[in-house]
């Protein structure tokens, strides 16, 4: 769960330090080819294997694709463009809540009491550290497309995590492998039309440092560690890793720009510590897991 967490903070970060010099379309589209570049040499043996299965639930894989892959990043990154990353770090505290109510819409699950007080720990925990311990930063929030971007954007997460459990029976890698190609054939018509119209990708240093950073660290290593918590601990528990993005976005502040830590920090990263600890301890996982439903 710290995974997810720590490389997400650093994609919010990167997306919005490059907002207006790389297009968002084109970040999300290199990111997810880059990424299926780099899982295909150890990936390719598992994907032969897999792809009877991967064929046969192609309806599902363009679903989760669409969902988790395409649609959800490029929210963010559209987001990027005319809002704040408070803004953006705010609202992706949202998806663990919208994970509860996706599985209770789709699946008709029960919530739990424990899953209830350990959400709003870890809401109240994010909340202090992104408000800095004032909460009167919450009225003066204004709203713009960029925020609605960020909210959309959210909403599919929450799709994406709680469908999850329809996944086909195939290693990870492939799994992996199969998202970030079929999610970047989804965005390639949309990166043509951005390149044409709007803005090509610039060949420079920060297009290249930024591509490699979501490439390697905010979907290789991210998407596995989220998908293999998911599949441990449930879509719900799961998503509680999003409140560790302002936690860890916190603390990259702190060493990279300097910032002193006060009070709010500790009461905040305690808060979301114990929520997490309480719904993970509480909760049931969807389906009990065999080396056969992750090889």
């Amino acid at each position: 769960m710290l995974v997810p967490g720590l490389v997400w903070a650093g994609n919010a970060i990167v997306a919005r330090s490059v907002a207006g010099e790389v297009p968002p379309i084109g970040l999300a589209f290199w990111r997810w080819t880059l990424g299926a570049a780099i899982v295909l040499p150890v990936a390719w043996p598992l994907v032969r294997r897999d792809l009877p299965l991967l064929r046969a639930n192609w309806r599902v894989m363009l679903l989760l694709s669409a969902l988790g892959i395409s649609l959800f990043n490029t929210g963010l990154y559209l987001a990027a463009q005319s809002t704040t990353a408070l803004n953006i770090v705010m609202l992706q505290t949202s998806i663990p809540v919208l994970i509860v109510l996706a599985g209770f819409i789709i699946f008709r699950e029960t919530v739990t009491f424990a899953q209830v007080i350990g959400i709003g720990l870890s809401l109240i925990g994010a909340l202090t550290l992104i408000t800095h311990g004032d909460w009167r930063v919450l009225t003066g929030l204004a709203f713009n497309v960029g925020d609605l971007w960020m909210l959309g954007a959210c909403f599919m997460y929450a799709g994406y995590t709680a469908l999850l459990r329809l996944r086909p029976n195939v290693h990870a890698l492939s799994f992996l492998f199969a998202s970030f190609v079929i999610g970047a054939l989804l965005l390639a018509p949309f990166y043509v039309g951005e390149s044409l119209v709007s803005r090509p990708m610039p060949l420079n240093w920060h297009a290249l440092l930024s591509i490699l950073y979501v490439a390697i660290f905010a979907s290789v290593l991210g998407y596995l560690a989220y998908n293999r918590t998911v599949l441990v601990l449930g879509a719900s528990t799961a998503g509680l890793s999003v409140y560790l993005v302002p936690v860890f976005g916190t603390l990259l502040a702190m060493l990279l720009l300097g910032e002193r830590p006060q009070i709010f920090h500790a009461v905040g990263i305690v808060l979301i510590a114990a929520g997490i600890g309480l719904a993970a301890r509480r909760s049931r996982a969807p389906r009990p897991l065999t080396p056969e439903r992750y090889r």
